[in-house]
């Protein structure tokens, strides 16, 4: 014979004071009854109740997710005040500069009369001041390509141009043995390419047939300058160094100025402070200076500072 075990339960009045609902969940069995209107269940099931509200219409746009700034390039959630917010912060330092409040005791290697001043830093500075250095250097890795943690090396000389709290221009110097001078590009060979409407037929044509009708189709081919066609083939901004090496001191690994301030002198002023301080006791003349292999804005930017098209290139091997 098992044993019988008899279970009694009583049920409890709904009680209008909320205060005593853990006195009457204890003596009621501790749960809500699912079925009562107004219980604890009915309010779980309302709070899932999903929402239909439309905010974005997605229509094919590429930058329905993201959207990229067409001035800084970052990308961003519109719509997301998070994202808004860091953007706002980025595209400002972008094109203004990056804040900067000064050093206690700065190197500074020049000043103007409205007050902007050129300091440089180098890998023997504090702690403090590479992080403002490497503040700096991001921003200037993404805008000219470089690899991130690739642009600085210890031997490397930061020059910052500081105007209005901020710091508005950056040029990387380092110290070279060797530079190849570059070969100006003949401007006499536009003049020998031919206009468009001077085209002859291909010796072979070809002819396509339908029935009763055919097509004859003649190719044509434009006459085109063998050095145009090789200066095309190396790419925009390419450009053509003698073999033979020259002696050099000081290598420009990289010029960056905010778009703000762009083409009023600052990196000609960069490159006239680091060719008298970048060597103690002497100034460098701009023949003793080289450039990395510069893209179309730099080899402008380099050819109005040296006065000449021929001037500098050096590459990895000859620093």
């Amino acid at each position: 014979m098992q044993p019988k075990i008899n279970a009694f339960f009583k049920r409890q009045a709904p009680d209008p004071d909320p205060n005593s609902g853990d006195e009457a969940r204890r003596e009621g069995g501790g749960a809500a009854d699912p079925k009562r209107p107004g219980s604890a269940a009915d309010a779980k099931v309302l709070n899932k109740k999903r929402s239909y509200g439309q905010f974005h219409l997605e229509l094919g746009q590429p930058d329905f997710l993201l959207h990229a700034c067409a001035v800084c390039g970052m990308m961003y959630a519109r719509g997301n005040d998070e994202d808004e917010k860091v953007h706002r912060a980025y595209h400002r330092t972008y094109f203004q500069g990056v804040p900067f409040k000064g050093w206690r005791d700065e190197t500074v290697v020049a000043r103007s009369e409205g007050g902007d001043r050129i300091i440089v830093a180098t890998g023997e500075n504090s702690c403090s001041r590479n992080s403002k250095v490497q503040e700096v250097i991001k921003v200037v890795e993404k805008e000219l390509g470089f690899g991130e943690g690739r642009l600085l090396h210890k031997l490397c000389k930061v020059y910052l141009f500081v105007s209005s709290g901020r710091i508005v221009g950056c040029l990387v110097a380092e110290p070279i043995k060797a530079a190849h001078k570059v070969i100006p590009s003949s401007s006499s060979e536009d003049k020998h390419e031919l206009p468009d409407d001077k085209i002859e037929p291909a010796q072979a044509n070809h002819t396509l047939e339908f029935g009763k009708i055919s097509f004859k189709r003649e190719v044509l081919r434009r006459h085109n300058h063998p050095d145009k066609n090789r200066e095309e083939s190396q790419g925009p901004g390419a450009i053509i160094c003698q073999q033979e090496a020259v002696p050099a001191v000081c290598g420009f690994r990289a010029i960056w100025v905010v778009p703000s301030r762009r083409r009023k002198g600052l990196g000609s002023q960069l490159m006239d402070a680091a060719r008298q301080s970048f060597r103690e006791g002497s100034a460098l003349g701009i023949s003793q200076c080289a450039f990395t292999p510069p893209t179309s804005a730099g080899k402008a930017l380099a050819s109005s500072y040296c006065k000449t098209s021929a001037f500098l290139v050096y590459r990895e091997g000859d620093v």
